[in-house]
């Protein structure tokens, strides 16, 4: 397959469609997280209602991004880019004019089948395009340009949050995606494999789709019913047989989504365990801190989002060179330290309680914000050069689908399980200060069924104004306690992703899959 120079007019045309693309996916992922609370208010959403709400788009993201990959390698890379794209912006639009929160939902899920076809085709194109000695500077531009770009989410999420106008988050895809159509269309040709059959894994897509949905469910469903009922035992029980289901269609299968064999490549399984563990880590961790700073600490939207500037400073001066670096030496030791270094910067947040707001950033979350940037800055670039580089350019779209579809299981089981985690610890807190409150049995049951709302929990309409501020104060402290619990099982991830990189990622051992 010809190749071209990154710095050829067709090699800087793909890492530009493939940078605005990817740009649009996580602009629209880091944005929503800063205006859930306005958007909160304006739908009148629960706390399961967010939770859904991210997990409806990562659900179908992930359970259908392994076969977006593989009709990319098929059927052609830049085709099924564009089609994504496409089916993106389409649900973008559909988005932003959701009257509710569960229109809303339905619609993510179809900006979900978009990014699916998307977001693995932006890789893909890098990795079977550009020369093989580039591609680890290329991707180390790809990931420094795109997160400057995405972390630029939150601010832009914050002013529209702050404005009124959270629903634009939905609207700025649609110019950044046809801008990328227009691109591929005019510039860029079509990639993709010869001679290969073009039969997909429509049952095991269908198989982990099901499975992941179940368990999805079944966590989201402990804060309002419990461990300890029928529907929970039957959504795990079920999921749990169809992901094993899935793996048996895997093994059996002509045509895998998840061809097995790529995970005899240490490096390979190293590289997407570490991605399970550091992804589930970051998404939950910097879903809580976004709460936390608006709904607690008495940040603005647009105050919370700029809390990420210092992350994007970090990027666009770290990640390319450790993208180089890579090429150079080896992306082992970077994959130890860098999740090692997030995983402290988890930690190191988890500490903070109460603030006095935004004139207290620099000595309160400032610290740890630096050093998870330096953590991630560290492991973006080297992560996706040890995946696209352990396999054949034959299997890239599928190599990238599977890294992609991993980092966004881990963010489902991440909101999923630290979501139900959060209201049970928030109950928690949350019971133990409503002792010491004088109000009656029934007003201590109205104050407590606030608690799926979390940091949005209003004081039941009827206390006395002493009791509302109690209320409102115990509120607060309970979210606190929750958030603290919840960044240090994020640290502890962090932890275990440079564990995996350190047992299983071998400099030597990126060997290259050969095409059957």
């Amino acid at each position: 397959m010809a190749t071209v120079s990154l710095g050829s007019p067709a090699g800087k045309w793909i890492m530009v469609s493939a940078i605005l693309a990817s740009a649009m996916a996580f602009i629209d992922s880091t944005a929503l997280n800063v205006v859930l609370p306005s958007l909160q208010q304006s739908l009148h959403a629960s706390g399961t209602d967010l939770f859904w709400l991210l997990n409806a788009y990562l659900l179908m993201l992930a359970s259908l991004i392994l076969i977006g990959g593989a009709l990319g390698d098929k059927l052609g890379r830049k085709k099924i880019f564009m089609v994504g794209i496409f089916i993106f912006i389409a649900g973008s639009a559909a988005c932003g004019l959701a009257p509710e929160i569960t229109l809303l939902i339905i619609f993510r899920i179809v900006q979900g089948i978009g990014g699916a076809l998307m977001i693995p085709g932006s890789l893909s194109l890098i990795s079977s395009s550009i020369d093989e000695k580039e591609r680890g500077k290329a991707i180390g531009t790809w990931s420094a340009i795109t997160t400057v770009v995405t972390m630029g989410g939150p601010v832009l999420g914050g002013a529209l949050a702050d404005a009124g106008l959270w629903r634009y988050i939905f609207f700025i895809n649609i110019p950044i995606g046809l801008a990328a159509l227009l691109i591929l269309w005019r510039n860029v040709k079509e990639i993709k494999d010869e001679g290969g059959d073009l039969k997909l894994d429509f049952p095991g897509s269908v198989t982990i789709a099901l499975g992941l949905a179940l368990l999805t469910f079944g966590f989201l469903r402990i804060p309002a019913i419990g461990f300890n009922n029928w529907q929970i035992y039957c959504s795990f029980s079920a999921g749990i047989l169809l992901l094993a289901a899935f793996i048996f269609i895997e093994i059996k299968s002509k045509h895998p989504m998840m061809p097995l064999h790529l995970f005899t490549n240490l490096t390979f399984s190293g590289a997407n365990l570490l991605t399970f563990f550091l992804y589930a880590g970051l998404g939950a961790g910097m879903l809580f801190l976004s709460l936390n700073l608006v709904q607690v600490q008495g940040y603005s939207q647009l105050q919370s989002g700029l809390t990420f500037l210092p992350f994007t400073v970090l990027m666009i001066t770290m990640a390319r060179f450790a993208g180089s670096l890579a090429d150079k030496y080896g992306p082992r030791l970077l994959l130890i330290i860098g999740p090692a270094t997030a995983g402290t910067g988890l930690l190191i947040l988890s500490f903070v309680k109460q603030t006095a707001g935004p004139s207290a950033y620099f000595t309160t979350f400032f610290p740890g914000v630096i050093i998870f940037g330096m953590g991630m800055s560290f492991t973006v670039a080297p992560l996706t050069t040890a995946v696209m580089g352990s396999v054949s350019d034959h299997f890239s779209g599928t190599a990238s689908g599977v890294n992609n579809a991993i980092s966004r299981i881990a963010n489902v089981f991440a909101y999923a399980i630290f979501g139900a985690l959060a209201v049970l610890f928030f109950s928690g807190a949350l019971a133990d200060h409503v002792k010491d409150i004088p109000v009656n049995e029934k007003e201590k049951q109205e104050i407590l069924a606030q608690a799926a709302n979390l940091g949005n929990a209003k004081a039941p309409v009827g206390l006395s104004a002493p009791n509302k501020i109690i209320v409102e104060k115990n509120y607060h402290e309970s979210f606190i306690s929750a958030y603290s619990k919840i960044m240090k099982i994020s640290a502890v991830l962090g932890f275990l992703g440079a564990l995996m990189a350190f047992i299983f990622i071998k400099n030597t051992a990126v060997k290259k899959e050969k095409a059957p």
